[in-house]
């Protein structure tokens, strides 16, 4: 499906796949109290219609994983998780063009949403995108695994952090991942294969050098540098100065802190990085190899073990994410489900890996 070509039936009625999306965005997920319950009936119903196995784990009281399985012909095989998380973060009306829960399309057919970029729309492009397939009749040698996970913006917690010690985890067998990414105002896909520390520019570490690598990744040091951790160290000490010198009462806590950081391979000798790379060539998608700004889920994945990029199929698309009137174009949505309709197929008919015998 071509850019600009949003694949509505001659008579110009919505896309069923943009009507399901616009569905899910009106489920009020947001923190601090979303409905959970209302989002995993509705991600149920859907899997349900798509004839996928389904698994409720209750990883604590009130949080629960669902998981959403296509069983492939070689069971045996690690699998291939597809991951997205259900809450968003909060609004403020005010500042918004629309009601940030009722998907308001405008006549551009950009969908104003609280989670439309971040990230339910990708909840929906991997279930329609295993519509499609499973319509044309597909199949493939390793099983694919959809989770769907909460508490994701307030740290993940008590969602995907307590789900990889879970032996309902490990029975996945994953091999490999996607997560979500950032979109990208420019031609180019942003694709993330781990995430970076961002140190404040008013933090002296001595170490201006190191804050602006090579290649434009901007403010920020890779993970795995011989930095990484002492940098950590550092800024947790000069916070620590900065309370002292406050006076008596002034204190700091961590909300998250990840010390210990994976990278995904994306050497071309790797199979899964070769499969993943291997598609975007063909369908001519111009990759932006990132250290994610941020941290999502995957790196609880990543440290379990398993590999994960971080990608949303988002081009052409300002960053909103956590930001007013956050929208996505209906075209770059479908085109969305395009793009998973070809990566799937080659991340499931992986080759067995010396490990899998």
């Amino acid at each position: 499906m071509a850019p600009g070509k949003p694949g509505k039936s001659a008579g110009g009625s919505e896309d069923p796949s943009v009507t399901l999306f616009r569905q899910y965005l009106r489920i009020d997920t947001v923190h601090p109290k979303p409905d959970y319950d209302a989002a995993i009936q509705f991600l149920e119903r859907v899997g349900t219609d798509l004839g996928l196995a389904s698994q409720k784990v209750e990883v604590c009281q009130g949080r629960v994983v669902l998981v959403l399985t296509w069983l492939g012909t070689n069971p045996r095989l690690r699998s291939i998780l597809l991951n997205s998380h259900t809450d968003v973060v909060p609004v403020f009306e005010e500042h918004w063009t629309y009601p940030p829960f009722e998907a308001v399309k405008d006549s551009q057919g950009n969908i104003y949403a609280r989670g439309a970029q971040d990230m339910k729309c990708i909840s929906i492009q991997y279930l329609e995108a295993i519509r499609r397939l499973k319509a044309e009749g597909k199949s493939f040698a390793r099983t694919i695994h959809l989770t769907f996970v909460p508490d994701e913006e307030v740290g993940g917690h008590k969602g995907m952090e307590m789900f990889v010690q879970r032996p309902e985890f490990r029975a996945l067998n994953v091999g490999f991942a996607l997560d979500e990414g950032l979109a990208s105002p420019s031609d180019t896909f942003s694709m993330a294969a781990g995430f970076d520390i961002r140190i404040p520019p008013t933090v002296d570490l001595k170490v201006g050098a190191m804050l602006a690598p090579p290649g434009g990744l901007g403010l920020g040091v890779p993970p795995l540098t011989p930095l990484f951790c002492c940098l950590l160290q550092a800024f947790e000490k000069q916070v620590a100065g900065w309370c002292q010198a406050a006076g008596d009462g002034v204190t700091y806590e961590f909300h998250q802190k990840c010390m210990d950081q994976h990278i995904t391979s994306t050497e071309e000798s790797d199979p899964w990085w070769k499969a993943f790379s291997g598609v975007c060539r063909d369908m001519k998608l111009q990759l932006k190899l990132e250290i994610f700004p941020a941290a999502t889920d995957s790196r609880y994945i990543r440290a379990a073990g398993h590999p994960a990029i971080g990608f949303s199929p988002m081009n052409r698309t300002p960053v909103l994410l956590h930001d007013h009137n956050e929208f996505l174009n209906e075209d770059v949505f479908l085109r969305g489900i395009d793009i998973y309709a070809h990566l799937l197929p080659a991340l499931a008919s992986v080759p067995p890996l010396p490990a899998e015998g």
